[in-house]
């Protein structure tokens, strides 16, 4: 009689029950077809990342999660302490400074890396401390400053350099300061406005929305080069969609931040989009004469500081200008 629970039906032969060895045996080969599985899609996922990196010239993953973390910082001191996003800024032009003085210095200039960078400090940091009528004077001082130790420490160097060469040492120095803090004190003064914070943010945000813009359109559609010489990568395609992304984001700024017309948002982001493609391709002007592909590689996926900010440096003094132009109160001192 059949048993109910027997699964032998009657008396069938039952199933031969496997051994240690033969389990072990198949366990290892799933394992390993496992591992077979995830090489393969790991290898495809890679040479995905190679081609996006190819064609965009950086490691997207790295450069979104530096991006954000960045960004958090720099909101969250805009927001609650003004003074930690002024020390934010003086760090950044700090090294961004470095980063230019050391690649001028490897192609052949002399220029001195640390009377740069504390006259760089000295003009974010006046900034913030002197009124407004200071920023001239201030800029003067620091370019006498670099100026004069350079003059000075060229006695003390190997090889005396005179007429064309010292001129064009003196003038990337003075080139220099005027590039990266001079622009950049622009920003601290228009934090310092009232309701500047958000005014701040906003030049920023759109900033990085005409990177992304260029970026996401120029490496889904880019086909006619804007600029060979210069950037090769930079396509007219990218700049159509860095123009939508600017009036888009600036349109929705404009009537939910800063609590204006959305007109302003449309000439606030069409401005931005003028100086960020304008101080994007500075900086590439500046690589490529001196043949390097980032200023350094400080920043995961970003290249280095430099390579960060060039489109916010032009674009805060023309930040500050339309804050003046239409903000309720205007600028203060």
């Amino acid at each position: 009689m059949t048993e109910p629970g027997d699964p032998s039906g009657g008396n069938g032969p039952r199933p031969r029950r496997m051994s240690r060895d033969e389990l072990q045996a198949q366990l290892r080969s799933r394992r390993a077809d496992i591992e077979r599985q995830v090489r393969t899609t790991r290898a495809q996922i890679d040479q995905v990342n190679e081609r996006i990196e190819a064609r965009a010239g950086r490691n997207l993953v790295m450069a979104t999660v530096f991006g954000l973390l960045l960004g958090v910082i720099l909101i969250a001191s805009l927001i609650f302490v003004k003074a930690i996003f002024v020390a934010f800024c003086a760090a950044v032009v700090a090294f961004a400074t470095f980063e230019l003085v050391r690649a001028l210095r490897e192609s052949g200039r002399r220029i001195d890396v640390i009377p740069a960078v504390a006259a760089g400090v000295a003009i974010i940091a006046g900034a913030y401390f002197l009124e407004s009528n200071w920023r001239w004077p201030l800029l003067a001082g620091a370019i006498l400053f670099v100026v004069l130790w350079r003059l000075i420490a060229q006695f003390f160097e190997k090889g005396l350099r005179t007429g064309g060469n010292l001129g064009r040492d003196l003038v990337t120095a003075v080139l220099v300061q005027l590039y990266v803090p001079f622009l950049a004190s622009f920003a601290i003064s228009l934090v310092l406005q009232p309701e500047g914070q958000w005014w701040t943010l906003a030049f920023l945000i759109l900033v990085v929305a005409v990177d992304i813009g260029a970026y996401a359109s120029g490496l889904t559609l880019g086909k006619h080069p804007m600029a060979p010489k210069i950037s090769p990568k930079k396509t007219w395609e990218g700049f159509a969609g860095a123009g939508v992304a600017a009036v888009v984001t600036g349109v929705l700024l404009a009537l939910f931040m800063l609590q204006t017309e959305w007109w302003v948002g449309v000439v606030f982001g069409l401005a931005l989009l003028g100086t960020a493609t304008l101080g994007d391709l500075t900086e590439s002007l500046i690589k490529r004469d001196m043949g390097i592909k980032d200023i350094s590689s400080w920043l995961p996926g970003h290249g280095g500081f430099l390579d960060r900010i060039d489109s916010m440096l032009p674009s805060a003094p023309v930040a500050l200008a339309v804050f003046a132009l239409f903000s309720v109160g205007g600028i203060t001192a």
